[in-house]
């Protein structure tokens, strides 16, 4: 397979210890862009400023040390980036493309749940897309999130790992009714200002993936390309959790692993590797192969 020369990132939240399947997913993205010899930027995704702890962020860096990850320049924390998207948002108002968004979780999820409603697919319904002044009026004392026009527009894209996928986007909350810019516009807006060209993360945000389109669209960006690669599931098949027992690097530290066998043996779970082998970090980059990691499963 040809290389593609694409400078990537790994850009976990820091509310908690990474698990195996982050860390997992954090080697195949340093994998990725390594193999290819592009750059590779390690970014802290800590928008929630009362879970993200310094402390945490401190156990994350090392953890990924310790599997052998670099990455260049000094790491960079999406909570300093807010004037560039309170930028990125204020064009967005600019041209028209948002509305204010009175709507309660409570309520969206009565209106998707409706049988013979316009949402059959299960997407938002648009109930504040078009609202009148008076209409408006009635949601004063409550503080409305901001949506960006989605027109349910039909994304097709090819991803590196699952191939062709195809979905349809509603109206987009861009930021939150706190002010707060919500996830899907900050991070389109923090990879574009990074310049990255390919985006490699778990295939749990393959969804996700056509509203960051829309939103990289509306803002005339050219998107980067994605490789969603496989969850790391627990021997029950269900995603990754405390009842999985040993699930962090620490964990199984304490146990007595060494932290170049629990690499291996994330290698050897996406079919880098044979089990019980123990390549060193330079070994596994010199014989990485896009092609041979294990598909994406279909579970959610």
């Amino acid at each position: 397979m040809a290389l593609v020369m694409a400078i990537g990132r790994f850009a976990p939240s820091p509310t908690g210890p990474l698990h195996l399947g982050n860390l997992r997913t954090a080697l195949l993205a340093w994998l990725f862009a390594r193999s290819a010899g592009s750059a590779f930027f390690l970014r802290m995704d800590d928008l929630d400023s009362v879970a993200s702890r310094p402390e945490l962020i401190a156990g994350q860096l090392a953890d990924l040390e310790a599997l052998g990850l670099d990455w260049d320049g000094e790491v960079v924390f999406q909570s300093r980036r807010h004037a560039l998207h309170e930028a990125a948002l204020q064009r967005l108002v600019d041209a028209g493309l948002t509305y204010p968004c009175y709507c309660t979780r409570r309520e969206i999820r009565e209106a998707t749940l409706a049988p013979h409603g316009p949402n059959a697919e299960g997407r938002y319904p648009g109930t504040c897309r078009d609202l009148t002044s008076s209409e408006r009026a009635r949601g004063e004392g409550r503080t409305p999130a901001l949506r960006l026009r989605g027109e349910s527009t039909r994304f097709v894209f090819i991803d590196r790992v699952c191939g062709r996928f195809e979905g349809v986007v509603d109206d987009v909350v861009i930021a939150r009714n706190d002010g707060t810019p919500a996830y899907n516009l900050a991070v389109v807006v923090d990879d574009h200002d990074m310049g990255i060209e390919e985006v490699v993360r778990g295939d749990d945000l393959l969804h996700a993936t056509p509203a960051q389109l829309l939103v990289a669209r509306s803002l005339g960006y050219k998107p980067p390309s994605y490789a969603h690669v496989p969850l790391l599931r627990g021997p029950d098949g269900e995603r990754l959790s405390k009842r999985h027992g040993a699930i962090t690097l620490g964990e199984r530290l304490t146990l007595g692993q060494r932290a170049g066998e629990v690499r291996a043996e994330l290698a050897a779970s996406v079919g880098l590797c044979a089990p019980g082998e123990q390549p060193s970090i330079n070994e596994l980059l010199a014989s990485f192969d896009p092609s041979r990691l294990n598909k994406p499963s279909k579970r959610p």
